[in-house]
């Protein structure tokens, strides 16, 4: 059976359910990695962490816009290539420096693209279809910069229209509010490009605040990614931390605020300062926790919704609730490949 159009594999398993180590290791040396979210909502980040102590390396990450989660991979020498259309920390703290001293140097190669380019090529795919006809990039040397864009003259209108081809990422990850254990997935919110991504990728793994029954994910509206479309799924709470998910959290500023001081220092700050204690020494949700706040950083974040003030009191201290964790403390990172 094949995702209509698309060629791509049904998934008819019953119980999808998997921990997060075992997600992780479905996604190999050189796929091409679609992240889903955005900038700092709902990224997958305790899979991409996941991704970090398995190793694994020369992705391709494609997306729309993003910042800590594709930058966090190129602190960690994961990605060989990027066709984001925008990688930063625009809230606060501005570009992303992992992300980039990675293409200034040359280690990540950069496929200059845009959100509707990508958008296009993704439905392309859903459509069974090898390319996409597009008017956005008109004006801009995105063209030039991507041998693989075609033109063509419209034989109705006389118009020269761009072509781009279809996307069918090797891998998505994406994280969502809930899931069952067949795979149907509920994201509440804006889904970005995450349905996209469910329908035009060859893999598709999700991570959940909460798996629940179906008749319960149902009540809540039902699934907006169908289980047919996904391959595993696995219960992480907290699992965007430190960005948001609401309704259940905010974005930490505080813990950001760390993560950008540490990747702003270099490559070996970072690896002492966040990778060391954060990634490769907080494996499982209740360390990473722990060394994130506990339970005062859960509070603290949960509380945006209590007034409009509470909201912007997360914003206004950077230094509020942060946890000082060092690398000495943490101890060297066992079995991380070089």
């Amino acid at each position: 059976m094949t995702k209509a159009n698309a060629m791509l594999p049904v998934e008819t398993r019953a119980d999808k359910r998997v921990d997060l180590t075992t997600l992780a290791s479905m996604v190999k040396d050189g796929d091409t990695l679609a992240l889903g979210g955005g900038l700092t909502c709902r990224l997958p980040m305790a899979a991409v962490r996941a991704l970090v102590r398995a190793g694994v390396r020369n992705l391709r990450v494609v997306g729309s816009a993003h910042g800590l989660d594709v930058d966090l991979l190129c602190g960690a020498g994961a990605v060989r290539a990027s066709a984001e259309s925008y990688v930063g920390f625009e809230v606060d703290f501005g570009m992303a420096p992992n992300y980039r001293r990675a293409c200034e140097d040359g280690s990540v190669a950069v496929e200059d693209s845009c959100c509707y380019t990508m958008v296009q090529q993704l439905r392309a795919t859903t459509m069974g279809l090898p390319f996409m006809p597009v008017r956005s990039i008109r004006g801009t040397d995105i063209g030039r910069l991507n041998p693989s864009y075609k033109t063509m003259t419209c034989p109705f209108t006389g118009e020269e229209l761009t072509l781009v081809p279809a996307l069918a990422p090797d891998v998505a990850i994406l994280h969502a509010q809930y899931g069952d254990r067949h795979g149907n997935v509920r994201i509440e919110g804006p889904p970005v490009a995450d349905l996209l991504f469910a329908r035009a990728s060859r893999t598709v793994l999700v991570t959940v605040e909460r798996i629940v029954e179906n008749d319960e994910l149902m009540a809540k509206g039902g699934p907006n990614v169908p289980y047919f479309y996904v391959t595993a799924i696995a219960e992480v709470p907290l699992g965007a931390h430190p960005t948001a998910c609401y309704p259940d959290y905010a974005y930490d500023r505080a813990h950001i605020a760390r993560y950008y001081d540490a990747a702003k220092a270099g490559p070996e700050a970072f690896h002492e300062r966040y990778l060391a204690p954060f990634v490769f020494h907080a494996a499982d949700p209740q360390t990473y926790l722990e060394r994130a706040g506990g339970d005062a950083t859960l509070a603290r974040i949960a509380s945006w919704s209590e007034s409009p003030e509470a909201w912007q009191r997360l914003y206004q201290d950077k230094d509020h609730g942060a946890l000082e964790v060092t690398a000495t403390a943490a101890g060297e990172p066992a079995g991380a490949r070089a």
